[in-house]
């Protein structure tokens, strides 16, 4: 019936996938989505939204992955609110190779380089250790002489970079110059959550400081 009165001209576009909605809530879709990678301290969801489960923690509201792994939503039955868990991937392994897109951990930054801990490839968790570099040419695309590792990358920082090369005994050498890559998740000196206001300037929400990152457009 639906159908035939939108093939008649009667209900507009937007009203009819706004009933779509009521018909099919945006929870059972998410439910049925494929599980997607996540890393420590990315953000899942709000506590409003979804119970607490294993590999998450809680944090002004919000909920954050704590381990590598994949995010599963549990539905349930009793009418009480879904479970967002991460949960680890043993059966899977990835290895690093040129053309990769990997996420990471900004682990130790020197005036030429920042050394990141691969934790994702293609969205597939790494169970061995993989480390990364990211040099003082491979972090922008434009005006290259003026970057300065500190104002791109700080330790801790989460980072999503491309595999440009294979470097030596286990270490890759990695590129964040396209617009989508670089820090994806970064706390602030006060602990919090930082946003991106540009793509060289992140904001903490609670101090309002700005801190200078090279941040990955979001999609």
């Amino acid at each position: 019936m639906i159908c035939h009165m939108i093939g008649q001209g009667h209900w507009p576009q937007k009203f009819f996938f706004f009933s779509l909605l009521i018909l099919f809530p945006l929870s059972s879709v998410i439910m049925n989505k494929a599980p997607e990678a996540v890393t420590p301290g990315q953000r899942l969801g709000y506590v409003v939204d979804y119970n607490q489960g294993a590999g998450t923690y809680e944090r002004d509201g919000l909920l954050y992955a704590s381990v590598v792994g994949y995010r599963y939503i549990d539905s349930n039955d009793k009418g009480e609110l879904p479970t967002i868990r991460v949960t680890k991937e043993k059966e899977q392994s990835a290895v690093p190779e040129v053309g990769n897109t990997i996420t990471g951990k900004v682990i130790r930054v020197a005036p030429h380089q920042a050394t990141v801990a691969i934790m994702i490839v293609d969205d597939i968790p790494c169970k061995e250790d993989f480390m990364g570099i990211i040099r003082l040419q491979d972090v922008r695309a434009a005006e290259k002489d003026k970057v300065k590792i500190y104002n791109s990358f700080r330790p801790g920082d989460i980072v999503k970079a491309e595999v440009i090369s294979l470097g030596d005994a286990r270490s890759y050498i990695l590129s964040t110059a396209k617009n989508e890559l670089g820090v994806i998740y970064a706390t602030s000196v006060a602990g919090a959550a930082m946003i991106p206001i540009s793509w060289q300037e992140m904001q903490c929400p609670k101090t309002k400081t700005i801190e200078y990152r090279k941040c990955a457009k979001p999609n």
